[in-house]
């Protein structure tokens, strides 16, 4: 499990099927620890960088597929007993790719808009939780699958969001709890 909180950004320096990412945060993860790589759970699989062999759900669900040398992820190590969770609860169990919009500058933050896909609609609201690329965010006024979140200059500063391009793909893991409902509800 994970928290949302983004501990480093590392470069990645093998794209593919076999993912390898380059960062300082690599000393400290053992061979078959989970990393949240912009959101998504994978399985350490040990050398000098971090590695992850991905899966045919994962380049089927997620952005990670997509990625080239050069490009930068969010990485978050799973939360350990006793630690506090600052963000909320992530699994790193991506729903789907959702489409970064723009942005707006405002005088304490940026507003970046998104586009979840449309069966994701239906978790979205307002003040609720979603996770983008890893990053733990409050769902702002959504309409359909659009939606906005306010991002600080903290934050901005540390992840990937600042590059984020109008039209590019980003994780959504949709709020826990929502999913839950909806399943019990179809119950």
């Amino acid at each position: 499990m994970f928290t949302g909180i983004v501990q480093a950004v590392g470069t990645i320096v093998r794209a593919g099927s076999r993912l390898e990412v380059s960062v300082e945060l690599c000393e400290t993860v053992r061979v078959g620890d989970s990393v949240a790589v912009n959101g998504c759970c994978l399985t350490h699989l040990g050398g000098d960088n971090l590695a992850f062999d991905l899966s045919e759900e994962t380049l089927k669900r997620t952005n990670l597929g997509a990625l080239q040398g050069g490009d930068r992820v969010n990485l978050e190590t799973a939360v350990r007993a006793g630690e506090p969770i600052g963000g909320h609860f992530v699994l790193g169990h991506v729903d789907a790719a959702g489409r970064f919009l723009g942005r707006r500058e405002g005088e304490t933050g940026t507003e970046f808009q998104f586009e979840a896909p449309d069966d994701g609609a239906r978790f979205l609201a307002d003040k609720g939780c979603i996770t983008i690329d890893g990053v733990s965010l409050t769902v702002v006024e959504p309409q359909g699958g659009r939606f906005s979140v306010w991002i600080v200059p903290h934050t901005l500063e540390n992840t990937n969001l600042g590059g984020l391009e109008p039209g590019g793909a980003v994780n959504l893991e949709y709020d826990l709890i929502a999913r839950y409902l909806e399943r019990l509800q179809q119950a």
